[in-house]
């Protein structure tokens, strides 16, 4: 008698072959032809796998269907053929964000503007309200917003590209830098002299960054910075590692700030 499997049997093991055969979520997503956020729900165990996708899964990933299906399964004997598979290999792709140097300069200008007044909004805060405009716009759209990569450190994500672009307006007068103190410790503030560029932002852009303003920008940089250490990107990776966009996809409430549909 074979014992059913669950949804979440059934994501482990999707996962773990899609990390042997050296897959992304995009490249499996592109291969069996589904959006990744719906490969990161198969393998979260939280969506159905149709008939057709299930086939697809076993032909890219390599496996017996028969096999897969029991519940003593040994994934290792399935390591071989598509690895090598000539035409699998023509369609990998990997997921580099591309880091767009004009909208990460507007987006920290439209921040500033609307948050520079508030005494909490130093260096740290905003540090944060950057990787939550990037990484929520990245889960509900799954395209990059300014593309700026994130490094995991002590105290939280910390845009890669941030202290060059701070140095560089600062030079170029468009924006003020403070030094002063918040409840007896010291900190840095930045003051916009010109205002953002909004022809150079979409409206689902600015949305995103408003709804990270309306619900972070009132935090204390303790605050913020704990409730950064639980989000599930900044878990999943290794201290001074660069940040992977695609763990987005394993958020849970009250971090996720995207509906999943049963079908996605």
């Amino acid at each position: 008698m074979k014992t059913r499997l669950s949804l979440k049997q059934i994501g482990k093991r999707i996962l773990k072959l899609r990390k042997q055969k050296g897959l992304s979520q995009e490249d499996l997503s592109r291969l069996i032809e589904i959006s990744r956020s719906s490969v990161a729900q198969v393998e979260l165990g939280n969506r159905n796998i149709s008939v057709i996708e299930f086939i697809k899964l076993s032909e890219v990933l390599g496996f017996s269907m028969d096999k897969f299906l029991v519940s003593e399964y040994h994934i290792e004997d399935e390591i071989s053929l598509v690895a090598e598979d000539v035409s699998v290999k023509q369609h990998i792709r990997v997921s580099v964000p591309t880091f767009n140097a004009e909208k990460f300069k507007n987006v920290l200008l439209y921040i500033l503007e609307c948050c520079a007044g508030k005494p909490n909004v130093g260096e740290t805060v905003l540090n944060k309200l950057l990787y939550f405009s990037d990484m929520d716009y990245y889960e509900k759209h799954e395209e990059h917003l300014t593309g700026s990569l994130y490094n995991k450190l002590p105290y939280g994500p910390v845009p890669q590209e941030l202290a060059k672009a701070l140095n560089l307006m600062l030079e170029n007068g468009k924006l003020q830098r403070i030094k002063t103190e918040y409840h007896g410790y010291p900190q840095t503030r930045y003051i916009p002299l010109e205002k953002a560029d909004l022809t150079k932002m979409g409206a689902a852009e600015k949305e995103v960054i408003d709804q990270v303003i309306d619900r972070f920008s009132d935090w204390s940089a303790s605050m913020i910075s704990d409730y950064s250490h639980n989000d599930k990107p900044w878990r999943a990776t290794e201290e001074n590692e660069l940040i992977d966009y695609e763990l987005v996809f394993y958020r849970r409430p009250p971090y996720s700030v995207r509906v999943y549909d049963e079908d996605e």
